[in-house]
């Protein structure tokens, strides 16, 4: 027993006998001296004594132990010292016994380099002998060629691989013993989804399928592009079968081309090159070797005689098997021995992965056509037959894919003679309006279109060279005026309204293909803000992605040209597969992202194609819930057979079939508790608008826009809606009034009355000449007999 124990001990007897009066103080006293004294204990290193006794008595226990294998190697005890932060008087004096940690040398930590990995030599052979394995093996197959459905694809922009398809479709259709007849389309209008034929084989009365395509090759923008380009994304889309061509009996492929123009840089033909290389990596089998035709020196005779052997193919496999590649892959087999030389010094560079961005970067590369890839090109170059088809129908290319064209109504205005449906609905004048766009290029080949099919096409990636914005906006402008210019001779014009017209105030992206699809959009129509013009945007609902981003515009149109996915897919003919999605999509994006827009639904009725079903319609309105609802009888261009359409005059409404229509679709909206009404019309363009009930303002319709007060709202920065920049509608346009939307301070001028009443002239003047042609002959007479 220690001496503080003791010394504790006797402090709680003298507690119990004195009553806890003195010793308070005495037992805080011993706490204290007990506290200090194991406090020296602690900081005292042990003594050697002490440690070679704890040693012995580690020894002891471990005798005493039962002898069992360790599970685990045993850990070395490392010693314990204790050291003196406090700096005592006591220092720490080391002893015979006292060990110390070895010191070791550490070796310096090498540099570390990026891995390279080389091929060594029995990777090569190992290639090689893939290599060898994937050459061509013929195997055999008894179908007979005469059973099988011939069809003949072509795709044209000056007419030579039309003529040359056709007499390929005679010949064969002349042939003996042929089964069933070819079928001769055109991958620009009769082929309105390529996967129904180069994704999906047609599998009709289990008929088994040739496939034989004529293609020119062109250095512009061509349909063969997006052909092309539907290949590639099919054979590297992982979500499809490798090889979806495979039920395919054969293909071959004869090419159109230039060998003089385009030899040195191997485009002689590279596009016929480049389909049948990818029709072959989906799985199609080549019948015949790839022709390659020169039109300017060989011609036609070589043509037929590529045509003459062919059929003698078809004829020649009645009584012997035909050979076929059984072989999926195709002409792509590296260059391994090339690459091999190339390669044996990479093992002496050493490159940081970091860097190796800036080297993708530096090197610029993009993908070649022997790579088969697609070149970048202009959209619509100038020596292109696209240019030239565009120019002839009075459109102005500006930069490489954007246009501007006069629309009819500006010259109308400019003679008094009327503006179109945008003054009587929303207050602009047809003469201060510009027609533009900013992307040619479309989703849709749509039956009414306007263009006859010859502009350019797209899914969703833009493909081509991108022209600036201040680039497209410049020659817009200037291409309007220019326009302008050209007019200032026509009878009619009027003075005021000329020099109007040079200050443009209203834009509408409209004209022809797709400006949301133009990826500088939103700059282009900050631009055009800048300088107050507004801004009308018209969309198809195909680029649902582009419509979310877009900013602000005056007014955004969708339209919406059937109420049912089968409906849609016959009158727009979309190149998209999900075309009904994305329309879906668009809708949604309406309602919520772009409800601060002032949004209006474009309906082009055109009748046996989309007139029928209301209740769908209906349902359209209530998913998207517009501001407001334009319902418009198509426009009749002329004659579509050579665009592949089966529009006729017989398809085009008169105006009161669309009165017909808008009153039937108000009637089932407002059933439904939707607050629409018909606000106005305009009788002339066969158009007439249905609004938002907001827009009655004390018992007056405001469908005109206040612009002014959009570009001021516009420019303070804040958020605004379509309620905050209207105005009233003039009487003149409201639905129902006695002008049905013709402005009585123009001149109505009815082409067939003013025909008629020159026509009356005419036939009064000609028979004052036969009066006066009968009295002189008579006066004659009367001469002859005196």
């Amino acid at each position: 027993m220690g001496f503080g124990q003791i010394l504790l001990f006797a402090c709680s007897i003298l507690y119990l006998s004195t009553g806890g009066r003195w010793t308070v103080v005495a037992l805080v006293f011993v706490l204290y001296i007990l506290y200090n004294k194991d406090q020296q204990q602690q900081q005292q290193p042990p003594q050697p004594q002490q440690q070679q006794q704890q040693q012995q008595q580690q020894q002891q226990q471990q005798q005493l132990k039962p002898s069992v294998p360790p599970l685990a190697k045993p850990k070395k005890e490392s010693p314990i010292y204790a050291v003196d932060f406090t700096f005592s008087s006591k220092a720490f004096t080391p002893s015979t016994t006292t060990t110390f940690p070895i010191r070791r040398v550490i070796a310096p930590r090498p540099k570390r380099s990026p891995k390279i990995f080389t091929a060594s030599k029995p990777i090569v052979q190992q290639q090689q002998q893939q290599q060898q394995q994937r050459q061509p093996v013929l195997t055999k197959t008894t179908v007979e060629l005469k059973k099988c459905q011939i069809y003949i694809f072509y795709t044209t922009l000056t007419g030579s691989s039309q003529r040359i398809a056709k007499s390929l479709y005679e010949k064969l259709q002349n042939l003996e013993n042929l089964e069933l007849e070819p079928k001769l389309l055109s991958l620009d209008d009769d082929v309105d989804d390529l996967e129904e034929y180069f994704l999906n084989v047609p599998t009709q009365n289990d008929n088994n399928c040739i496939y034989l395509l004529v293609l020119p090759s062109y250095e512009t923008d061509s349909p063969i592009d997006y052909f092309l380009e539907h290949l590639i994304d099919t054979a590297q889309d992982f979500r499809i079968d490798k090889y979806p061509l495979r039920k395919l009996i054969g293909f071959s492929v004869l090419g159109l081309g230039d060998s003089e123009s385009w030899s040195h840089d191997n485009k002689f033909c590279y596009q016929a090159k480049l389909a049948d290389k990818w029709l072959g990596k989906l799985g199609a089998r080549r019948l015949y070797p790839l022709g390659e035709i020169c039109m300017k020196y060989e011609g036609e005779p070589k043509a037929q005689e590529w045509i003459q052997n062919f059929a003698s193919l078809i004829v020649n496999n009645d009584n012997e098997p035909f050979y076929i590649d059984d072989n999926n892959n195709d002409d792509d087999i590296d260059d391994s021995d090339a690459e091999e030389s190339e390669g044996s010094d990479d093992a002496d560079t050493l490159v940081d992965v970091e860097d190796m961005g800036d080297i993708i970067r530096k090197s610029g590369k993009t993908t070649t056509i022997g790579g088969g890839g697609i070149e970048t090109k202009e959209m619509v170059a100038k020596d292109s037959p696209t240019f030239k088809s565009l120019t002839k129908q009075g459109y102005t290319i500006v930069g490489s894919h954007s246009g501007v064209k006069i629309c009819r109504w500006t010259k109308s205005a400019l003679r008094g003679r009327g503006s179109c449906y945008k003054f009587a609905f929303y207050g602009i004048k047809s003469h201060l309006c510009m027609e533009t766009t900013p992307s040619l290029a479309c989703s849709n080949k749509c039956v009414f279109c306007w263009r006859h099919g010859t502009n350019p096409v797209a899914k969703s990636n833009w493909r081509w060279e991108v022209d600036p914005p201040e680039k497209v906006m410049a020659g817009a402008l200037e291409g309007h005026y220019q326009k302008i210019k050209q007019l200032r001779g026509v009878p009619g014009i009027q003075m005021d309204r000329f020099e109007e017209a040079f200050k443009v105030r209203h834009c509408a992206l409209s004209l022809v293909g797709e400006p949301i699809f133009y990826p500088y959009i939103n700059e282009f129509v900050g631009m055009l803000h800048e300088q107050h013009i507004s801004s009308f945007l018209v969309c198809n609902a195909q680029h649902p992605d582009s419509l979310a981003k877009l900013t602000k515009v005056t007014q955004l149109y969708v339209s919406i040209d059937a109420p049912t996915k089968k409906d849609l897919k016959k009158v727009d003919r979309p190149l998209n597969s999900d075309f009904w999605e994305r329309l879906m999509s668009c809708l949604d994006i309406l309602r919520t992202i772009q409800s601060h827009q002032r949004t209006v639904f474009r309906l082009t009725l055109v009748k046996g194609f989309n007139m029928e079903d209301i209740e769908s319609y209906a349902d359209m309105v209530e998913r998207a819930k517009p501001s407001q609802i334009e319902i418009k009888g198509a426009t009749f261009c002329g004659s579509s057979n050579g665009n592949g359409n089966p529009l006729t005059m017989q398809n085009i409404p008169f105006y009161e079939e669309c009165k017909n229509f808008v009153e039937n679709l108000n009637k089932e909206l407002q059933s439904r508790g939707l607050d629409y009404d018909i606000a106005a019309e305009h009788a002339h363009s066969c158009c007439i608008l249905v609004a938002d009930k907001k827009f009655m303002i004390n018992g007056k319709w405001h469908t005109h826009i206040d612009y002014p007060k959009f570009f001021e709202l516009l420019e303070s920065g804040k958020e605004f809606v379509d309620l905050d920049y209207v105005k009233e509608t003039p009487e003149w346009a409201v639905w129902g009034s006695q002008g049905a939307g013709f402005n009585p301070e123009d001149t109505k001028y009815d082409r067939k009355a003013e025909k008629l009443k020159k026509k009356a002239i005419r036939d009064e003047q000609a028979k004052k000449l036969v009066e006066q042609q009968q009295q002189q002959q008579q006066q004659e007479t009367v001469q002859a007999k005196r």
